[in-house]
Formats: C-alpha cells, sequence, structure tokens
C-alpha cells in the first residue's frame, strides 16, 4: 500500500470518528460556508473513483452518506447526484462503476425520497439500465417480491416495473418517455428474461394507449417498448395485441401523415411483428371493418417514396396476408387487391430506376460527396432491389397461398352484402383472376428484368412457388396461363435454374419447387394440347408417374441431356424415366417454339433413343411416341433423310398401336414427315391426310370458285400441302379415296383443297391419273351395288364435282380417248339410276357431260353424243326434269334446270347435224317454253339462256328434231289461216316472243343479250323461210328502235359489243331503215373506223366484220369517203386477225351451271 494512501485513509478515518463523536459540533461548522463543503464532497467523490482499495471506497461512501444526511444543506445531494451520473455516463462497464453504484444505493436506503428524483430529474436509472447485472439485480428483485403467490412484499416497497408503470400514468410528457426508455434499456438485455414482469404489469396496456399521443417521441418510444415485448409469447395469449390493434392502425394512419421517417419504420416493424407473431387461434381483427382499416394504413405506407418505409410495409402486408387475419366476414377482396396493387407498383418503380453508374451516385451517395460509383456499389444496389422484389414476392405468394385456402371456405367465396345486380367483384373468383393478371403483367415482368442482373435461388423458389399456386387458383386458366408460360420460355429457365444450383445435394428446397412447377406445367400443357388430341386419363397417370420420378433427377445443362437421351448403351428404368422427361420436356418447348437445343443434335439424339428402345424390345408410352415423332419432323433437314433403320423402327412403333390420332401432332411438317417416306405413306398416309384435314380449322369456302389469278396468299398451312403434292402427285389418289370415304365435313374440306390446287397448278398433269381411279372407282360402285348405288356412297356428288373441274382443266379440241369415254358411259349410267330429286349427284354429272360435248372435237362430239343418246335412261331422266319446269312447289334447283335444257339443247344439235341413231325420245311443251320466255321469271337469267338456247336449236332444225318431240301443252284453239305457215308457232305466239326478247335484252346481261340476239337471228330465218312478210314485221317494229338506242346507250363504244353489232346486222339485213337508218349506220362506221380495234375480242372482231359486210353487201355505202372507210375498217380487220388476242376463256361455271360461251352464243 503507497503511503499516500496510507496517510489520506487515516485522515479520513479520523473525519468519520470526528463526524461520529462531535455530530453537533462539527455539522455547524462544516455548515456555515456552503462552497466549502460542496468542493469538499467532490473531493471525496474524486477519491472514491480513484482508489482500488475496497476499504478506503467504503470509508469514503460512508462519510459522503453522513455529510448529505447531516449538513440538511440544498445543494449536497444535488451536486453528489451530478458527479454520480457524469461517472456512470463515462463509465464503460458495471465492474468501473461499482463504487458508484454501490454509493447511490446506500444513499437511497438513507433517503428513501431520493429514488423518484433519480428518476425524474437525473434520469440515472436509464444509465444504470445499461448494464446488464444491474438489470438482472434490480429485475431478479421485482420478481422475487411478485412472487410468493401474489403475497406482498414489505410496505412501501415497489418494483421496477410498478415503478415506470407509476411514470407511464403520469401525465408528464417527459416522464412518460423516460419510462419507455427504461423499459426498452431492460428489454434489450434479455425480452424473453424480462418481458413477462412488465407484461404481468399491464404495462403493453398504457404503451398502447400512448400510441394515440401528439408527441413522436413518445409514440417513437412507445413502438419500440411493444416491438420487444413482442418476442414474449406471453404478450399475445394475454391478448394485449387484441387490445391494441386498433391503437396501432390508428397510431400507423396519423404518423404516417407526419414527416418523421423513424417514425413510419418503426410503426410498420411493430405491425409486422405483431402480425407475424399473433397466435392462429387468437382471431387478431375482429370486425372487417378493423382489417379494412389495416389494409388501408398498409397501402399508404408501401406508397411512401422512403424505401426503408416501404420495406417495412411489404414484409406488413406479407404477415397480414394471412387467412386468420383476413377471416372476419365479410373478406374485403377488393380492399386486398388494391393493397397489392399498391405493392407491386411501389415494387416495378423501384426496380425501373436505371442502375447506371451515373444513376448510382444520385442513389447511393449522399450530401455534396461526388465520384463514380464502384462496381461494389453496383451490386450493393441490384443487392437491395433483390431484396425489395423478394418481400414482394412472399407478400404475393401469401395472397396466393389466401386464395388457394379461401377455395375451401363457403363463406369466403363473395360478400353476401353485396347486391345482386352489382359487379361481383368483392368475389374469390375476381380475386383469383387479379391474381393471375397481376402475377402476369407485374410478377413476371419484374423478375425477368432482374435476371438480367442477377439470380438469387431464394427469390426464384418464391417466385415458381407462385407460379405453380396460380395453376390452382385459377384452374379453368391453367392451360391457357401454362401455354404462355411456356412460349416465354419458361421450360428453358427452370431447367437452367435447376442446373445452375440444383446439382447434388444444394438448393434443394428450390429443385424441389422447380419440379413441381415443371410437373404441372408439362401435365397442364398435356392434358389440353393444342394440335393433338388430349391423352386418355391412364396415358395421363402413366406420363404423370414418370413426370414426378424423373424430373427431380434432372440437373444437367441441354448439351449433357442430350447426351443421355442418345446413350446408346443398355439403359435400366431409372434412366429411361429420365430420358423420357428429357424428351417431353424437348418436345414442349419446341412446340411453344423454345429452341433449347439445336435441330441437327436433338434429331440426332432422338434416333439414337428410337434405336435404343427397339434394341431393348421397349415399347414407349404413346406421349414419348409423339413428342419422338413430332421432333424428328420439326428437326429434319429438307435434304437430309432418316436413316433406313429409323424409319422402320418408327413403322413398327406406329403399327402397334390402334389408331394414328393417338400421336398425331398437327403440323405440315409432320405431314410432310410421313407422305416423304414411302414405307411411311403407303402404310399411314391415308390415316394421317384424313387426321390432318379433320384438325384444319379452315373450311376453305373462300378459296372455292375463285379464278386463280385472282386468289389471295394461301394460308402457310396449304400452301405446305401444296408443295408436298407438287412433288409428289400420286398423293391426289390418296385424296380421292378421302373425298369418297370420309366424313362429308372432311370430304368437303378435300375437295376443295384438290380443286384449287389444280386451279393453281394448272402444268401439274394429274388429269388421267385421277380420272382413271375415278372410274374405278364408279365401276367399282355401279357393280358391287347395282340398282342403289347411290346409298353407298354419300360423297359421290364430291367426287363428281372433282371431275368437272378437271374437265375445265383441258384444252379445247381435245380428243376425247377411251378412258373419257369410259367414264361418260359410266356417268350416264349413274345418272340413269337417279331421279330428279337426286340433284347433289345429277349436277356435277350433268356439268360433266355437257363440257365433254362442248370441250372436244366435232369427230369426239358425235362419238360422244351417240354413246349419251343410247342411255334411254338418261333421256327418260332430262324428260321428267325438263317437265318440273313448269311446276310450281317441289321444282328442283334452278340450276339443274338450266343444265338440263343445255344437255337436250347439245344432245338435239348433235343427234340432227350428226344423224345419230335415236334409242329413246323425250317430249317438251312448246308453248311453256314460249310463255316461260315471253313471261320470264324474276332472277332466272341463267334459265332464260338455256331455254333460248334450246328454242334457238329446235327453230334451227325448223322443229324436226328426231329426238326432241314437241306436244302442245292441252287443248289447242283453232288456227288462223296465216298461222297454218307458221306451225307450229302462231302469229301471236310470234308477236309475244318477240316482246319477250326485247323486254330480255333491255336487262343488258351479257350472256342473256348473246342468247336472245341468238334466238332473234333463227325466228328471223325461220319466219323469212315462210312468211318474209311476217319477218319484215318482225323485224321492222318500231319498238326495235328503241330497244337499240336504249342498248347503244349504256356506255362509250357499246356499239362495239359483239351481240349488239349482231343485232344492228340483223336490222340491215332485213332493211329495217325505220329501225335503224343508212344515216345512223353511217355514224357507226365512222365510230369503227376511229375505235382502237386492238382493244377488241376475237368475238367482237368477227361480229364488226359481219356487220361491215352486211353493210357493203346491201349497197348502202353511196359515199365514196364512206366506201374507203370501210375498205380500211376490212383490211385493218385483217391484219388484226394474226395478232388477235387469245380468246376469253369458252368453259365456264356458272353459279355451279356448266356453260360454253360458244354454245350459247354462236
Amino acid at each position: 500500500m503507497y503511503p499516500k494512501l496510507v496517510r489520506k485513509k487515516h485522515v479520513l478515518s479520523c473525519f468519520r470518528d470526528v463526524l461520529l463523536r462531535h455530530t453537533s459540533l462539527v455539522m455547524p461548522l462544516l455548515a456555515q460556508d456552503q462552497r466549502v463543503c460542496i468542493h469538499f464532497i467532490r473531493m471525496l467523490f474524486g477519491l472514491l473513483g480513484s482508489v482500488e482499495d475496497g476499504s478506503m471506497a467504503d470509508l469514503c461512501i460512508e462519510v459522503l452518506i453522513q455529510l448529505t444526511t447531516q449538513l440538511k444543506l440544498e445543494q449536497t445531494i444535488p451536486c453528489l447526484l451530478d458527479e454520480c451520473h457524469k461517472e456512470l455516463c463515462n463509465m464503460p462497464s458495471m465492474r468501473g462503476s461499482l463504487a458508484t453504484l454501490t454509493l447511490l444505493g446506500k444513499l437511497v436506503d438513507a433517503v428513501p425520497a431520493l429514488a423518484d428524483k433519480l428518476v425524474m430529474e437525473h434520469r440515472l436509472l436509464r444509465q444504470l439500465l445499461k448494464y446488464d447485472l444491474f438489470v438482472s439485480m434490480i429485475m431478479n428483485k421485482s420478481a422475487l417480491a411478485e412472487s410468493a403467490d401474489g403475497v406482498e412484499g414489505p410496505p412501501g416497497e415497489t418494483t421496477l416495473p410498478l415503478v415506470l408503470k407509476k411514470l407511464l400514468l403520469s401525465r408528464d410528457e417527459i416522464l412518460q418517455v423516460a419510462s419507455a426508455h427504461c423499459i426498452t434499456a431492460v428489454l434489450v438485455h434479455s425480452p424473453a428474461k424480462h418481458a413477462p414482469a412488465f407484461i404481468h404489469a399491464d404495462i403493453p396496456e398504457f404503451l398502447f394507449e400512448h400510441l394515440s399521443a401528439s408527441s413522436e417521441v413518445l409514440i417513437w418510444s412507445s413502438y419500440n417498448c411493444l416491438i420487444l415485448l413482442a418476442e414474449e409469447p406471453l404478450f399475445f395469449s394475454k391478448c394485449h395485441t387484441v387490445y391494441g390493434i386498433e391503437s396501432v392502425v390508428r397510431s400507423l394512419q396519423g404518423s404516417l401523415r407526419m414527416n418523421n421517417t423513424e417514425l413510419h419504420k418503426q410503426g410498420m416493424l411493430l405491425f409486422a411483428e405483431i402480425l407475424t407473431r399473433q397466435p392462429e387461434e387468437i382471431k387478431l381483427f375482429t370486425s372487417s371493418a378493423m382489417c379494412r382499416d389495416a389494409g388501408r394504413a398498409l397501402q399508404q405506407a408501401v406508397s411512401s417514396p422512403v424505401l426503408e418505409v416501404a420495406m417495412e410495409a411489404v414484409k406488413a402486408i406479407s404477415a397480414f396476408l394471412r387467412k386468420d387475419h383476413q377471416s372476419a366476414p365479410p373478406v374485403q377482396y377488393r380492399e386486398l387487391r388494391s393493397l397489392l396493387e399498391a405493392m407491386l407498383s411501389r415494387c416495378a418503380d423501384f426496380s425501373q430506376i436505371p442502375l447506371s453508374r451515373r444513376s448510382l451516385v444520385s442513389e447511393l451517395q449522399s450530401g455534396d460527396h461526388a465520384g463514380r460509383a464502384s462496381s461494389r456499389d453496383l451490386e450493393k444496389a441490384i443487392l437491395r432491389r433483390g431484396t425489395f422484389l423478394l418481400s414482394t414476392l412472399e407478400g404475393f405468394r401469401n395472397a396466393c397461398r389466401l386464395a388457394v385456402e379461401f377455395q375451401s371456405e363457403p363463406s369466403a367465396q363473395e360478400n353476401p352484402f353485396t347486391a345482386p345486380s352489382a359487379e361481383k367483384e368483392d368475389t374469390l373468383e375476381a380475386f383469383s383472376e387479379f391474381l393471375l393478371s397481376a402475377c402476369d403483367s407485374a410478377c413476371i415482368p419484374m423478375v425477368m428484368r432482374h435476371l438480367e442482373q442477377a439470380t438469387h435461388p431464394a427469390l426464384m423458389e418464391v417466385f415458381l412457388s407462385i407460379l405453380h399456386s396460380l395453376f390452382v387458383i385459377v384452374p379453368h386458366m391453367k392451360e391457357k396461363f401454362s401455354k404462355k408460360l411456356a412460349a416465354s420460355s419458361f421450360i428453358r429457365l427452370t431447367l437452367e435454374l435447376k442446373a445452375r444450383f440444383c446439382s447434388g445435394l444444394s438448393h434443394s428446397a428450390l429443385n424441389q419447387v422447380c419440379s413441381s412447377f415443371l410437373y404441372y406445367l408439362c401435365i397442364n400443357l398435356l392434358s389440353a394440347p393444342e394440335n393433338t388430341g388430349p391423352p386418355s386419363q391412364e396415358e395421363l397417370s402413366a406420363v404423370s408417374e414418370v413426370l414426378q420420378h424423373g424430373l427431380p433427377q434432372i440437373s444437367s445443362r441441354s448439351p449433357e441431356s442430350l447426351a443421355l437421351l442418345s446413350d446408346c448403351q443398355y439403359v435400366e428404368g431409372a434412366a429411361r424415366q429420365r430420358q423420357f422427361c428429357i424428351l417431353l420436356l424437348f418436345y414442349l418447348a419446341y412446340i411453344h417454339e423454345d429452341r433449347l437445343v439445336s435441330k441437327a443434335d436433338l434429331s440426332v439424339a432422338v434416333q439414337s433413343f428410337l434405336l435404343s428402345l427397339q434394341a431393348q424390345g421397349e415399347r414407349p408410352p404413346l406421349v414419348v411416341l409423339r413428342a419422338s415423332i413430332y421432333l424428328l419432323a420439326i428437326c429434319q433437314d429438307r435434304d437430309d433423310a432418316l436413316d433406313e433403320a429409323v424409319v422402320s423402327a418408327i413403322r413398327k412403333f406406329l403399327e402397334g398401336i390402334t389408331d394414328l390420332h393417338l400421336i398425331y401432332t398437327h403440323h405440315p411438317l409432320l405431314l410432310r414427315f410421313f407422305l416423304l417416306y414411302p414405307e411411311l405413306m403407303s402404310r399411314f398416309g391415308h390415316r394421317v391426310l384424313e387426321l390432318w384435314f379433320s384438325w384444319e380449322e379452315s373450311s376453305y369456302e373462300e378459296l372455292d370458285d375463285v379464278p386463280a389469278a385472282g386468289q389471295p396468299t394461301l394460308p402457310a398451312s396449304l400452301a405446305a400441302l401444296f408443295h408436298i403434292l407438287r412433288s409428289s402427285p400420286s398423293i391426289l389418289l390418296i385424296l380421292l379415296d378421302l373425298i369418297s370415304s370420309s366424313p362429308v365435313d372432311i370430304a368437303r374440306k378435300v375437295l376443295i383443297v384438290l380443286r384449287t390446287f389444280l386451279r393453281r397448278n394448272e402444268d401439274v398433269q394429274v388429269g388421267g391419273l385421277i380420272r382413271g381411279h375415278f372410274l374405278l372407282i364408279l365401276q367399282h360402285l355401279l357393280v358391287e351395288y347395282g340398282d342403289s348405288p347411290l346409298e353407298a356412297l354419300g360423297n359421290l356428288p364430291l367426287l363428281l364435282s372433282l371431275l368437272s373441274v378437271l374437265q375445265l382443266r383441258n384444252e379445247s379440241e381435245q380428243e376425247l380417248d377411251s378412258m373419257a369415254m369410259k367414264l361418260l358411259h359410266q356417268v350416264s349410267k349413274l345418272c340413269g339410276k337417279c331421279s330428279p330429286a337426286d340433284m347433289d349427284i345429277l349436277q356435277p354429272s350433268f356439268n360433266f357431260l355437257y363440257w365433254s360435248l362442248h370441250q372436244t372435237t366435232l369427230g369426239s362430239q358425235k362419238r360422244a353424243a351417240a354413246v349419251l343418246l343410247s342411255s334411254t335412261a338418261l333421256i327418260k331422266l332430262l324428260e321428267k326434269t325438263l317437265a318440273l319446269t313448269w311446276a310450281g312447289e317441289g321444282s328442283p334447283r334452278t340450276t339443274l334446270l338450266c343444265s338440263a335444257w343445255l344437255l337436250t339443247a347439245s344432245f338435239s344439235a348433235q343427234q340432227h347435224n350428226g344423224s345419230l341413231q335415236v334409242h329413246q325420245t323425250l317430249s317438251v311443251e312448246l308453248d311453256q317454253v314460249l310463255k316461260a320466255l315471253s313471261f320470264p321469271k324474276k332472277k332466272a337469267t341463267l334459265l332464260s339462256a338455256a331455254l333460248l338456247r334450246f328454242l334457238r336449236t329446235a327453230l334451227q332444225q325448223s322443229f324436226s328434231s328426231a329426238l326432241v318431240t314437241l306436244v302442245p301443252s292441252g287443248a289447242r284453239p283453232l288456227q288462223a289461216p296465216e298461222d297454218a305457215v307458221l306451225a307450229p308457232l302462231g302469229t301471236s305466239q310470234v308477236l309475244s316472243l318477240v316482246i319477250g326478247l326485247q323486254n330480255l335484252l333491255v336487262q343488258k346481261d351479257p350472256l342473256l343479250s348473246h342468247a336472245c340476239v341468238g334466238c332473234l337471228e333463227a325466228l328471223l330465218d325461220y319466219l323469212h323461210a315462210r312468211s318474209p312478210d311476217m319477218a319484215q314485221h318482225v323485224a321492222s317494229q318500231p319498238w326495235n328502235r328503241f330497244l337499240l338506242f336504249t342498248l347503244l346507250d349504256a356506255g362509250e363504244d357499246s356499239f362495239l359489243r359483239p351481240e349488239i353489232l349482231r343485232l344492228m346486222t340483223l336490222f340491215v339485213r332485213f332493211q329495217s331503215s325505220s329501225v335503224f337508218s343508212p344515216e345512223e349506220v353511217g355514224l357507226i362506221l365512222q365510230g369503227a373506223a376511229l375505235a382502237d380495234l386492238s382493244t377488241l375480242s376475237n368475238t367482237a372482231l368477227k361480229a364488226l366484220r359481219g356487220f361491215l359486210l352486211q353493210v357493203q353487201s346491201m349497197g348502202l355505202l353511196t359515199d365514196h369517203n364512206m366506201a374507203q372507210t370501210l375498205q380500211a375498217s376490212l383490211e385493218g380487220l385483217s391484219s388484226r386477225a394474226s395478232s388477235a388476242q387469245p380468246p376469253l376463256q369458252d368453259m365456264l361455271c356458272l353459279g355451279g351451271v356448266a356453260v360454253s360461251l360458244s354454245h350459247i352464243r354462236d
């Protein structure tokens, strides 16, 4: 012991003895000068803090206590307390301040009233509470005082929690804040150890009350205390949160209007802790209104521009979205939607801030500090965004989980208080659809943007679990959602995650989530495929088992997966399951345009896989076989054919299934794949084409009956088929079989496609091939089914219409070969077995017969007519059909009647010109024909033209046909003497017919006009041969002049139309000057001389030449200049003949009726 310290101790000991023995004498002396006393006290306190000897310290404490209690001076105790406060604030540890604490303890024992003074004025308790030892001592003392079954301690003894509670109840804000700080100071040491004492003292109740205070400091302090108390389960089991939650929500609503970021953060932190830790069995929100207010407070907080506040709000939202928090009926789905929209919007705003280094300067640096942000700063910013995004996704996942849990709650399906007529927004269904839409429009884009910068396994785990849950939340949209995900490369994304993070046993949770997501994605895609039939339940169960076992084992990159698929060694069961999984993943990815690997590499791998299956005698599941064939078809290069062994293996696999539709996928390349290899086409071509047309959505009706020059661009699928047909025309025979054997809707598609192909590809010579095949079909039909072939083949009309199309492709003046003659015979034979009611068969048949007669040489026409006239059944059918023209109800379609009249006219002309043998005559009521033409029906232009062609033929033959017998309609009136020479016509009939022809000409229909002029020519010839006066009378009727000029007013250069030229020629021939004067003839010639003859058709040129020759022959040209004009015109026509435009198409199909323009016109 140092001598100096010994001396001090001796002096201090003596001073103590003097104080004890002579208190009454010493104290008055010391009290005389307060400054001396204060200085002496400070000196003694300084000595107390500097000595290490325990006995010396005790001596100093004893003297200080005697001085402060005996002097009775105002400044002694405050002075000593100030020194203690300074010492405690500067002392780093509890051990260093032990002497000071001992002094304070004995001072409080000596002066009991000093305890309140310590807390209220010096806050010394708060300094003491920094030390764990002190807290343990004082709290243990408080616990002992409150124990023993509630037995009260000694009178006047107060525990620390009760003291602090008393301060909380005071009306002094400073004391309330001090109390809260002291509580916090105690709890930070060990909430689990010290919180129960405060909870039992009902401290939380008063802290919740203080949340409504106006002081931001008091609210902030209360938040801190409650956050620490919330770590103790007793805090919740005592239902303090149920009591105080309304105060918390109101406090949050009020504090968010203040400009205090720290207050916002602490409030959100407290709310999140309560929402997270609240036991499920204790309902936090007792009413939907309170829950709604809480959601709105969170919505306001998450929209805060301060990121830290928004982050805490996102965490609180995540905890808020629990079933027990939202189960107070009715569930506020609209409010939840608004809350999630605000959360997602805040996250999107944060994630869209540019992460350039320049922006990082303003984002990460504060004050005037400038410079470039380092790469470490960039990583921190990315991590910060990832953290915010992760919290947002966790909140959204909880919302999805909430929707799933409410699916089993009938009371949570919709708001029962919503009016029936109101929009159903407050329903679980609407909320579920919102979740899907929000994920699609917000979550997925945000995650994809973040993946461009960093990949966090935890974030992706939450994200994929959201996608998985949406399959359950909106089951009616799962297939559509799955297709969109697959088309957005989510199969690739998930496989890359597994390959990067899930190799071995690492990130097992992520591997499980990835596998589960892929499983449901694949099942959804396979259950509702777009271009193939859905699998059976048994097949789906087998695939489900394959995926469940194989997907968790796949964590390799695409090249490694290809290597596994190509393994040619003996493949065991587990490895084969992985192969199946890999193949299905590639298949589904490729279907949705996600090319995981190159086509060439994948094709090689699939071929090896199929050969391995064959070598081991295995049969793949149907889905796997479908996937294999699809991938081979998609990946095959046009110039690189498969090896024969692979094709043979495929054929054997296919022969083992019941029907090809089980593995068919609708794609042009798959069709090409089956038709490319003869081994596959011969066995499966018919069925594949049938499936192709059954899957084609378009009926192709818009492509039918349109000239090739006016065709729009073909659909891609049809263009691909046409390419295949051009390269292999024999496939057309399969199409022909499809027309004959497929259901009507499919056969109709095939017919239209085939007709379109033939029109667009006239250079492909397949007419003989198709006609030969059709002849075999027709012969088989007529032989096997005898008199009732119509019952055997419902698609016969389609085949016959195709035959008509083939006729249109033939060039004019082509000899009919033996096959054509056989077809004529068979078709006429078929017609003979029909009745007029069989219009679907008769219409294409009549068209074929008509075109066959007119689209060949004169010699062939004669032979063809002889064949057809030998069919008595056909002639009888024609007679029955023609008779139906005058029938009212029940008459066949006008088109069939048109064809029947045109065919009859053709037969009659051929028989008359060639003197052919007639085996059966047919009767026609001439009166009815004349009546129909004199009073034509509306919208029957083509029928009128056909009747005119028939009547013209009859007039040309002077009604002397051996085939056609004209019979009266009934009892005829007595003929006038002048009518005898016109028989079988009468004068009144002739005049009525002329009027009818004039009326028809006024309609200005080109085809009908040609037919009318031709019939008028034949009529005038007929009349002129029997009664020239009658012919002159008919030709010179004044009405003819009106008719002519009506036609000439039709437009510029209308006088050059062939039918008008022919009509003018007729009037010139019969010298009808009252109708067409010589001066007017001259004007026409002048106009013709000035016209550009190079633009006229051959028909118009022929008619003009006939007109000029007729004018010249009638001597109407007396003017020399007019003669020169005529001569120049004739020379022009002569030179024009060699360079004339190609003739217009003669064979047409008008409204389904075969028509030869030359037959109508010439």
